[in-house]
């Protein structure tokens, strides 16, 4: 191993460590904020309530993600936002965490809220600077990228589990002021990351960078992203199906309530062999067309483990779904990594991360209520599958569309060709 590939290894090494960091207190401060709030330690003041709002306030500053991300396009090198960002989230989730119960509510949310205004920097802001940390050529990248998505797995999952097993025996707040010190350490690990190379720096001179409405009209304008973006949203409408279905779908056929939390582990840890795999065996070809023919294999995964007869079956099938989640995302994050601009690129990965969360929240309660209606399991996989597979169709006929659309413009000038008629 050569000295660049070493200095590369150790960076991309740092990157995750601290990504896994900041994702996990991401994942794992709502379900620490809900059971402080509802913890009967906690003075009046607190309760179901205000767990709710904590919540909001945690994830409702997504929103403005693409404002936030508009700073980070602008910076020659983001490594100090992102690390302020993390000290800063790490800080406000600290003071909320204390005060609940303690002080006003009002106190808790709007420090709560503080924290939520960083989030979107937790998640697609760090992903938006791996492409200038990872080492040059496809492979790298697509190496990198899988990495990268092992740190969402990771994080997302062993948030939440490591704030519900030390919420049992230290209490709630020492498992959120656990997440806060982990956001910590995060941020100094970020300034230690090679510094990545930005709008201002990836070429020669300075790139202008896109106006907010500018680098979100990019999700549209552009036909790779825009399917890419198609493809993510309704993909994630289903996954947020995922966990409601598998309760209904593990009650049903194995006759006891926890089957269903098996059925879950099973797709996480699918996930994370998932990512793993794309680690090992980089994913290769143009991002768009591996992003559809992802997620026509996930849509079939989904309809295959909607039809599996026995409990058995359905665990094998909940962990195929999640390899197939897994490196449907990989192909979205190297889209994004390929076709976003440098002077929008954090634009692209937080706009699109934001449209996810919203996206998976939005199939969570339309399961929800499928559920409450009398729907099974089988029923919401299924409708999980159709929008993952419409998402599928739309982008396999917008990308007809374009093509046409890219040949008509040729036949017209060979129809005025001055060359023609003489």
């Amino acid at each position: 191993m050569d000295a660049g590939t070493g200095k590369t290894a150790a960076g991309l090494a740092r990157y995750a460590v601290a990504a896994t960091l900041v994702r996990a207190a991401d994942a794992g401060a709502v379900v620490g904020l809900v059971l402080l709030a509802v913890d009967p330690a906690r003075r009046a003041g607190a309760g179901p309530t205000v767990a709710g709002l904590l919540a909001a306030a945690l994830t409702a500053p997504h929103l403005i993600g693409p404002w936030i991300a508009h700073q980070l396009d602008r910076a020659r090198d983001g490594r100090a936002l992102l690390a302020w960002s993390y000290l800063l989230y790490a800080v406000a989730l600290a003071v909320g965490s204390v005060s609940v119960g303690r002080a006003p509510a009002a106190v808790s949310i709007l420090a709560v809220g503080v924290a939520g205004s960083c989030g979107p920097l937790l998640t697609g802001g760090l992903s938006s600077r791996l492409a200038g940390i990872a080492g040059p050529g496809e492979r790298a990248q697509r190496r990198a990228q899988g990495w990268d998505a092992v740190t969402y797995g990771v994080g997302g999952t062993a948030g939440p589990a490591v704030v519900a097993a030390s919420s049992a025996v230290t209490g709630p707040q020492a498992a959120l002021l656990g997440l806060c010190a982990g956001a910590a350490i995060a941020a100094g690990l970020t300034l230690t990351l090679p510094p990545a190379r930005s709008a201002a720096s990836t070429t020669g001179v300075t790139d202008p960078v896109l106006g907010v409405r500018a680098g979100l009209g990019l999700l549209w304008t552009s036909g790779p992203l825009r399917r890419v973006t198609t493809m993510t949203m309704l993909g994630a409408l289903g996954m947020g199906a995922l966990p409601l279905a598998a309760v209904a779908l593990g009650s049903s056929l194995a006759g006891r309530a926890g089957a269903g939390a098996t059925l879950t582990m099973a797709a996480g840890a699918g996930g994370l062999v998932g990512s793993l795999a794309v680690t090992i065996f980089p994913i290769r070809g143009e991002p768009d067309l591996l992003a559809r023919r992802l997620f026509a294999a996930l849509t079939v995964v989904i309809v295959g483990c909607a039809l599996a007869p026995t409990f058995v079956l359905s665990v094998t099938g909940f962990a195929l779904i999640g390899v197939g989640n897994a490196t449907s995302f990989t192909a979205t994050l190297a889209a994004r990594s390929t076709y976003a601009p440098p002077a929008a690129r954090a634009q692209v990965f937080v706009t699109s991360a934001g449209l996810k969360v919203a996206m998976s929240s939005a199939g969570s309660a339309v399961a929800g209520i499928g559920i409450g209606a009398g729907f099974g399991g089988r029923t919401l996989l299924l409708v999980a599958a159709a929008a993952t597979g419409i998402g599928v169709l739309i982008a396999v006929g917008d990308r007809l569309f374009e093509r046409r659309g890219d040949q008509i413009p040729h036949h017209h000038e060979r129809a005025k060709s001055p060359t023609r008629g003489r």
